[in-house]
Formats: structure tokens, C-alpha cells, sequence
């Protein structure tokens, strides 16, 4: 510590001469006046600025007091030390190490009392602790000191302390250490309060869970490197891990959440001091390299970052490798974060739909085949306001009899300038921006306004109606009001069949199996569609409430050609068998189709062969005559 400049005067009197450079407005007399302007000083204070603030109040304290240094520490019980918040003055030359900077509890008395003080401690020369004075004197070059510690409280427990020293010896009135008594409560309230609001901007700034950044913190500093001219081009790596909720399913969110904090490690270990990782949140993360001006060395690297970053794991017991996708856009594809982020986005997307697992770069042709979905996406959305969707109707028939036993109600969309369109045009559009659940309301809804119809002119009609389920009307349970509403057509037992695909199921089995119970109860069947292209699907399906099971036309397409998928559709039989589910076969377009199915079992199914999807009346033509379909209308008879 330095000695002070100047003499000390009576504490009791006015202090004359200059106020220190950080003494600013402190009285310069009145202990009760001393005590609001350090009151008035600290309140404002945040947790960015309270730093400058404690350095204001030292320095009064200093010249109020006319001592040689005022010093604030804090407690660190973890540790087992005293630790300097800071001092005034400030020392010109300190030690390295500094033997006053951090202080181990046990190295004296002193200190030893520091980490519990109650109650104000007045020391002086003649009461010292040799220890304490020879530390005092290897950090400052003076001998004996004059000491007044006063505690910082939090509750019961004392945080830290604030401590004035005077070379030589020093006096304390009770009124005095009555003051600084106060002004420790004040400091102690201080730094609870902006500790607390340091944490809080840290948890908005820092994802809880792995302690990367956020998107808060995220989109602020992409913004600063894109619009300084002097920063380099950077590439933002936008990946999210694959099929990361299955982890979640079968090991527990627990497991799942290991996952995320070693992958967030290892990228954080991958990355240049220059770059930056970010989560967004579940399994997204964010990663932006600097210095990247080309596609190919963009791809190399976020290559390398995914597979670094996804090496084998070990969490419940289990090893494992979890692989990641992602999109890369550069910084000069776009003029905005939001832009940017998009871009990745859109790259991210493609990388899944060509296998996952992959790295895709963000390039023209990405560029205009997203202008042409946000254009689809708009007239996707007029189409529904403007009603012009419709429902088409494929049959189901008895294999063995050609009998009517069911229709799949498909959408269509009358496009303005490119006429009638099947749902593979544009339901990967109506996925992706939510408008899914919009479609899939409006199908449901019309195709039970349309069995309402026919059925009240044709009494006689035993068909159920199938509509395809989307995962997001599964996962948000939208359904279930959907049907409240389908109601005011009449109850849909026994009319309304719903499909989903597995892959709606594996996106939340949990929530799957409530919703399918809940329409169980409605009297609404259920039928898997696409079954056996999934993941999972034999142990799930033992699970799920089911009354159909659709044979994928992947598998219906090569019957009595491969000798593997005719031993699939034999375990898909045997299956439904055992768990008492109906199977339908899909995408039947020859005779063999048929004869294997019958041969398996199956005794439903529909296909080009028997009829294609068709409009509502001429489906209603069809019910109404009761039709038997022949395949190809070629002479086929009924066995």
C-alpha cells in the first residue's frame, strides 16, 4: 500500500485541500452526511457500473477519514479465502504474487476472523498481530498500522469486509464506527443486489443448461462482425442434432441433456478465440467461424466441426455416436442476421432431406428454390382462405370381393396457374411453415361434412373415411377440437378413421399414445400409415392403440419379385396378427400385388389397379351403385 499524501487531520473537523479524483461530491464533514452520499451514490449503481461506484465511496471514505487506505474485500468460502474487491488509493507498484490480493482464512488471526466477523474490529499498533503487520509491511513497505474492519452481512453470514488503515496509530470513535457499520450494510446491499442482476443478464445472455450463448447474446454480436467493415467474413454454421429427442425417449431427458453439454464442450474446445458457439435452444446450436470468405473451406471446416463435435458418448450405460446436420450460409449471402440465420436455415433443411448427417452450404440454386417455396408458401395460404382446396377419394376395397369397404380422403389444390395439384407438390411447404395444422383442420372437417352428406342419401353406406394426420395436429393435440367441431355433422363413430405415419409418432410417443387413446374413446380407428419406414417401429407398436396397419407401397411394390420385402410383409402380418390390427395394402397396381397380400393375409387394400383418387361426386357415383372393383375392370371375378 502507499502512504498517503498529507497529513491526517481530527476526523471530527472539516477536511481542507482538494477531494480526491473519485471523491467527487463527499462531504467533507458530518458523519449522517457521509452515510446519504454514500447511500445516493450506490443505488443507482448496476452491476455494470457498481465497480466505479465502490471506487467513488473508497475514495470518500479515504479523504472523510484522513487514513492512509480504505479496502473492500469479499469472502470466498469456497476457496477458503479473502479476496480484494478493491482499494483506494490504489497501489502504484504491487507485489506478483500480491500477498494482500488473495488471503487464505488461516493465515492469521486476522484473517481468521475476517471470514466470520460480527461485529466491527478496531486494532491498534500496540494490539497487532505480528503475522498480519509483517504481511501488511511486504505489501506496502510500512510498519505499523492503525486498523478498523467492519463486516459486510448477507443474512447470518458475512460476505466480506470493509477495512480502513492508518500508518501509525489512530483512534475510532464509537460514532465513527457506528458510520462505517452502515455503510457496510449499504455495500452488503450493493453487491446482493447487482450480484442478482448479474446473474439474471447472464441467464439472458447464457443458455442455463451447457453456458454457451444464446440467441439474445447471439444475434447482437453477428450483427456487430456483419456491419464492421473491418471485421472478416465470417460463415455462420447453423446444426442441430439428429433424432436428438429419441435419445430423450429412450434414456431419459437426463441422458439427453449429458448429450447436449458434451457436444456444446467439445465445440467450444474446436473453435478459434476469434469464433463463436451459441445453442438456440433443444438441440440447436450455432457456430460462427471467422475468416471464411469460400464455400469449400466452409464446408471443410463445419465437416470437421460435426464430427469432432459428435464423437461417440457415453451417457446412461450407453455408447453411442450422435450425428448432427447443418447449414452454412457466409456472411456475404445475405445483408442482414436475419437474413443470414434464414439462409443457414434453409441449408439445414436440405442437408436433412438428403440423409442427414451432412454439412450443406447455403448457394444460388438453394437461393431460388427457397424464392419459389415462400412464393408457394403465400398462395399456399390464399388457397385455404380462399377455399381452393378440395378432397379427392381413393377407395379401399376387399381384396377377395372387390367390395367398397372404406375411402382415403386425399387434398388437392386447384392452383391458379397450374391447375389441379397432388398434396407431394406442396405439403413439404405447408410442414415447414406450420400451415399443416390449417390443411389438416379443413380435412378433417370437410371430409366428415362430406360423410355426413352422403350418408343422408345413402342411408344404407358402411364406409369409414380415412384422413391423413399431421404431426403437428398429433403433437398439439389439435385433433381433439377438431373433432369437437366435426360433431355438428353427426357422431363420428364408426366414420371417421385418422392416419398417422410412424414418423409422427417417434416425434413424441408419449404424447402419441395420449391423443390415439383419446380418439379411441371419441370411437374414431386409427391406422399407421407408411408402417415399417420408420425407426423403432416394432417396439413402439406394441404401444400404440391401433386398429389398422397400412403396408407402404415401398414394400407392396416388389411382391413376388424380392424375396425380402415379401419376408417383411410376412413379419408385418404376423405382427398385426398378434396384436389384432387390420392390415391395408398401399400402391396395389397388379394382380401379384393382390395374390401375395391374400396370401399373407391381407385383405384390404387400394391402388391404381382398382381405382385412382376422384372427385367427391364421382365417388359418390361409385357408393351409390355399390360397385364391386375389379382390378382393371379386365374380368377379374371374386373368388
Amino acid at each position: 500500500m502507499t502512504a498517503r499524501n498529507g497529513d491526517r487531520g481530527d476526523a471530527a473537523q472539516p477536511l481542507g485541500g482538494s477531494a480526491p479524483a473519485r471523491a467527487h461530491d463527499a462531504p467533507a464533514s458530518g458523519l449522517d452526511d457521509l452515510v446519504v452520499w454514500v447511500a445516493n451514490r450506490l443505488m443507482p449503481a448496476r452491476h455494470d457500473t457498481v465497480s466505479e461506484a465502490i471506487a467513488d465511496v473508497l475514495a470518500a471514505l479515504q479523504r472523510f477519514f484522513a487514513v492512509d487506505t480504505v479496502f473492500l474485500r469479499r469472502n470466498d468460502f469456497e476457496r477458503g479465502l479473502s479476496v480484494l474487491i478493491d482499494e483506494w488509493p490504489r497501489r502504484e507498484q504491487v507485489p506478483d504474487p500480491d500477498p494482500l490480493g488473495e488471503v487464505p482464512f488461516d493465515a492469521d488471526p486476522i484473517w481468521q476472523a475476517a471470514r466470520s466477523l460480527r461485529e466491527p474490529f478496531v486494532m491498534r499498533p500496540q494490539d497487532a498481530d505480528e503475522e498480519y503487520q509483517r504481511r501488511v509491511q511486504q505489501a506496502s513497505g510500512v510498519g505499523d498500522v492503525s486498523l478498523a474492519v467492519v463486516p459486510l452481512h448477507e443474512g447470518e453470514e458475512t460476505v466480506g469486509v470493509l477495512g480502513l488503515i492508518m500508518f501509525g496509530d489512530r483512534p475510532w470513535t464509537d460514532d465513527e464506527v457506528g458510520a462505517l457499520s452502515a455503510i457496510a450494510s449499504l455495500l452488503a446491499q450493493a453487491r446482493a443486489r447487482t450480484n442478482a442482476e448479474q446473474q439474471l443478464d447472464h441467464l439472458a445472455r447464457f443458455d442455463a443448461l451447457t453456458g454457451l450463448a444464446n440467441r439474445r447474446l447471439l444475434l447482437p454480436e453477428v450483427e456487430r462482425r456483419r456491419a464492421d467493415p473491418r471485421s472478416e467474413s465470417f460463415a455462420l454454421v447453423f446444426m442441430d442434432l439428429d433424432n436428438h429427442k429419441h435419445v430423450n425417449d429412450l434414456l431419459g431427458n437426463r441422458a439427453g441433456d449429458e448429450v447436449l453439454v458434451t457436444v456444446a464442450k467439445r465445440l467450444e474446445q474446436l473453435v478459434r478465440g476469434s469464433d463463436l458457439v451459441a445453442r438456440l435452444g433443444d438441440d440447436e446450436f450455432v457456430v460462427v467461424l471467422d475468416g471464411i470468405t469460400d464455400e469449400d473451406r466452409a464446408k471443410r471446416s463445419a465437416e470437421r466441426v460435426l464430427a469432432e463435435a459428435t464423437a461417440s458418448v457415453t451417457v446412461a450405460d450407453h455408447t453411442f455416436r450422435p450425428t448432427a446436420s447443418a447449414g452454412i450460409a457466409l456472411s456475404s449471402s445475405a445483408d442482414s442476421v436475419d437474413g443470414l440465420l434464414a439462409n443457414a436455415d434453409v441449408a439445414l433443411h436440405q442437408a436433412k432431406a438428403e440423409g442427414r448427417d451432412r454439412a450443406v452450404v447455403f448457394d444460388e440454386l438453394l437461393r431460388s428454390n427457397e424464392v419459389a417455396r415462400r412464393d408457394l408458401q403465400l398462395m399456399l395460404r390464399a388457397a385455404i382462405d380462399e377455399q381452393q382446396l378440395e378432397l379427392h377419394y381413393q377407395p379401399e376395397v376387399d381384396l377377395a370381393t372387390g367390395e367398397v369397404l372404406g375411402v382415403e380422403a386425399l387434398v388437392r389444390w386447384n392452383h391458379p396457374h397450374r391447375g389441379l395439384l397432388t398434396a407431394g407438390a406442396f405439403i413439404e411447404v405447408a410442414e415447414r411453415s406450420g400451415m399443416i395444422v390449417d390443411l389438416g383442420r379443413w380435412a378433417v372437417a370437410e371430409a366428415s361434412r362430406q360423410d355426413a352428406e352422403w350418408r343422408a342419401r345413402m342411408p344404407h353406406l358402411a364406409t369409414e373415411t380415412r384422413v391423413n394426420l399431421s404431426p403437428l395436429q398429433l403433437r398439439g393435440g389439435d385433433v381433439l377440437h377438431t373433432l369437437a367441431v366435426c360433431q355438428t355433422h353427426g357422431d363420428v363413430r364408426g366414420r371417421l378413421s385418422l392416419e398417422i405415419t410412424e414418423h409422427a409418432v417417434l416425434q413424441d410417443v408419449e404424447q402419441a399414445i395420449r391423443v390415439l387413446h383419446e380418439l379411441r374413446a371419441l370411437g374414431v380407428t386409427v391406422a399407421i400409415d407408411d408402417f415399417g419406414t420408420g425407426q423403432s417401429s416394432l417396439s413402439q407398436l406394441k404401444r400404440l392403440p391401433l386398429d389398422f396397419l397400412k403396408i407402404d407401397r415401398s414394400f407392396v411394390r416388389d411382391l413376388g419379385r424380392d424375396p425380402a420385402d415379401r419376408a417383411l410383409v410376412d413379419a408385418m402380418a404376423d405382427l398385426a396378427r398378434a396384436f389384432d390390427l387390420e392390415l391395408i395394402g398401399e400402391g396395389i397396381e397388379t394382380q401379384r400385388h393382390v395374390d401375395q397380400l391374400l396370401e399373407v393375409g391381407c385383405r384390404r387394400g387400394q391402388g391404381f389397379l382398382f381405382a385412382k383418387p376422384m372427385p367427391a361426386w364421382e365417388m359418390e357415383l361409385l357408393l351409390w351403385h355399390d360397385e364391386r372393383l375389379l382390378p382393371v375392370r379386365s374380368g377379374w371375378s371374386a373368388s
